[in-house]
């Protein structure tokens, strides 16, 4: 039997334990820690009451409160679907053109469209938007634009597509095949004057000849391209094909024309507006500078 006995230096009792002639006194918990255990025993007991806690077959119990984790979720995801419907209430109602007057506004619509990016843009144009010259699909990031980088422009070819069959609106060029116009010697002077508005080479009469008489009138005289047709620039750094020879000579001989599909239809009109905006975010969109017809939307008239 355990020897208890009073430890006289201390006066606690001792458990009447003792290992190589060292005893363990029975020292009382201190007062705070015993009335914070029993607060914590208190308010188990009234959190049981109040909220879920024994498990049942299908359910636990409900407590007096009525909540449980499921209904706050219901009651938040509430609160976002209406706040989103409120965002999409504002897109649809402000015209493209006004679009980037509300930052507020265009913040959101740059988060949807990043989104709907990742869902329906990614396949061609990649997860950052740099396309593939391989493929000839462009890049989103740079400035270079074949029919504008305003966001009404961009909005435009998202909701008409290029090439798209069966869209009398949709956005259309056509360069024609040169495979047999030129021998090898002009079609070598031919890249050289290409290659030399963006000054990758040297120019020389001949390719200069050559390229004015078959190219001026889409590229232009300087290869500043043209947008209302489609042209690309032919006079910067930007390439949709690549900008080696055999690519340059692939594409004068036979143009490889790409196609995107018209979202229209596909999209409901506010994600088209929200993907117009972010893909304007993306870095090389431009300053809206046509001047509205419609005075509800008027927007910069700067020449």
């Amino acid at each position: 039997m355990a020897n208890k006995r009073i430890d006289q230096p201390t006066g606690t009792q001792t458990v009447g334990h003792e290992w190589d002639g060292i005893e363990e006194l029975d020292t009382p918990l201190p007062r705070w820690w015993l009335w914070t255990f029993y607060l914590t025993i208190v308010f188990a007991i009234g959190y049981v009451i109040a909220y879920p806690a024994w498990p049942m077959i299908d359910k636990a119990t409900q407590g007096v409160l009525g909540w449980t984790s499921r209904g706050q979720l219901a009651e938040e995801m509430t609160s976002a679907d209406q706040a989103r419907t409120s965002i999409r209430e504002q897109l649809n109602r402000t015209p493209i053109e006004r679009l980037g007057e509300d930052s507020e506004l265009l913040q959101q619509a740059v988060a949807g469209g990043a989104a709907a990016f990742r869902v329906n843009c990614v396949q061609c144009h990649g997860s950052g938007a740099g396309g593939s010259q391989e493929l000839g699909y462009p890049n989103l990031n740079d400035d270079d634009w074949l029919w504008g980088g305003d966001m009404k422009a961009i909005h435009y070819t998202l909701t008409h597509g290029i090439r798209q069959p069966g869209d009398d609106n949709t956005r259309t060029s056509q360069m024609p095949p040169f495979a047999g116009a030129f021998d090898n010697a002009q079609l070598d002077k031919l890249v050289d004057h290409v290659l030399s508005l963006s000054g990758k080479a040297e120019s020389n009469r001949v390719g200069a000849q050559l390229y004015a008489d078959n190219c001026v009138a889409c590229h232009g005289a300087s290869g500043g391209g043209n947008r209302e047709l489609g042209a690309p620039r032919l006079n910067d750094a930007i390439w949709l094909r690549g900008s080696s020879r055999e690519a340059i000579k692939r594409q004068i001989l036979d143009p490889r024309m790409g196609m995107m599909p018209k979202w229209e239809g596909r999209l409901d009109p506010v994600t088209v507006k929200m993907l117009a905006a972010y893909v304007h975010s993306l870095g090389g969109g431009e300053d809206f500078i046509e001047v509205a017809k419609d005075p509800e939307v008027a927007v910069d008239e700067q020449p």
